[in-house]
C-alpha cells in the first residue's frame, strides 16, 4: 500500500466546509469548493442510488435536508441529482460529479454509507468512480459488511474503520476488523482514550483521525491523543 502520510497532513472539512446548513450545506459540491479553496482535505458520505451509482448523502431518508419523504436508495442518481439540498441552489451531487470539481485540489475521504441487504454494488460503484481519479483519495465504513468487502472490490484504495464507543463489547468488535485491510480509524473524538485505540497507534502504527470536532477544546483532546482531526462549525487554524 503507498503511504498515506497525506491523510494526517491537514485538517478534514466534515461533510465539506458547509456553514451549519444556513446557506451552504453539507455534502454539496459548494461546501467541497469552499474546503478545496481553502486547502482543506474533504470528508463526504455516499449512498448507493437505485441505479447503482455513488451519490453524496449521508442520511438514509431525504427530510432532513431535503424537506421531502422517501429514502436516497430509492431514487436514481439523475432523480437524486434534480432534488434541491436546504432550498440552496446546490443539488445531491453524484460523487463522479464531486471528484470532477475537487479535481486533485486536496484530499477527500469517502465513508461508505451501508444499508444491510439495500447496498449490494456499493463498495464497486465507488471504487469504480476512483478508479479514473488521479487526486488522493481514501475510503471507510462503520459498516463491518461493507469494510469486509473492500479488500475484493476496491483493492489498492487505502481503507478505514468508521467507529465510537468505549464498552468493552464495542472495542472488541473493533478489534475484529483488524483481520481486514484497514489502514486507518475514524473514531469519535469524545471516545479517543481506549485500549483499541492505543494498539492502532502504538502496535501497527496506523494513523488515527477524530470526529466530528466541533471547538477548540475538542481539537486539543484530539490532537493529544489522534494524528488528525475531522472538524465542522469553527476554523482549526485560528483555534
Amino acid at each position: 500500500m503507498p503511504s498515506i502520510d497525506w491523510l494526517t497532513k491537514t485538517p478534514i472539512a466534515h461533510r465539506g466546509l458547509h456553514d451549519l446548513n444556513n446557506k451552504r450545506w453539507e455534502n454539496t459540491l459548494s461546501a467541497f469548493d469552499a474546503a478545496a479553496s481553502a486547502g482543506y482535505a474533504i470528508e463526504c458520505d455516499v449512498h448507493l442510488s437505485a441505479d447503482g451509482k455513488a451519490v453524496v448523502f449521508h442520511d438514509g431518508t431525504l427530510d432532513r435536508v431535503a424537506g421531502q419523504k422517501g429514502n436516497i436508495d430509492e431514487l436514481t442518481a439523475q432523480q437524486a441529482g434534480e432534488i434541491r439540498i436546504g432550498g440552496t441552489k446546490d443539488r445531491i451531487p453524484t460523487l463522479a460529479d464531486s471528484l470532477k470539481l475537487i479535481d486533485g485540489r486536496v484530499p477527500i475521504v469517502i465513508e461508505l454509507k451501508g444499508i444491510a441487504g439495500r447496498d449490494d454494488g456499493l463498495v464497486k460503484a465507488v471504487a469504480s468512480d476512483l478508479a479514473a481519479y488521479d487526486g488522493q483519495a481514501a475510503i471507510m465504513s462503520f459498516d463491518h459488511h461493507l469494510i469486509r468487502l473492500f479488500g475484493k472490490d476496491a483493492p489498492g484504495i487505502p481503507a478505514g474503520l468508521t467507529a465510537e464507543g468505549l464498552r468493552d463489547e464495542d472495542i472488541e468488535a473493533h478489534f475484529s476488523m483488524l483481520a481486514y485491510e484497514i489502514d486507518f480509524v475514524s473514531y469519535n473524538v469524545h471516545h479517543l482514550e481506549n485500549r483499541f485505540l492505543e494498539f492502532v497507534r502504538s502496535h501497527l502504527d496506523l494513523p488515527v483521525i477524530s470526529w466530528t470536532v466541533r471547538s477548540a477544546d475538542d481539537k486539543a483532546k484530539s490532537d493529544a491523543l489522534a494524528d488528525q482531526i475531522t472538524f465542522e462549525g469553527f476554523d482549526p487554524r485560528i483555534a
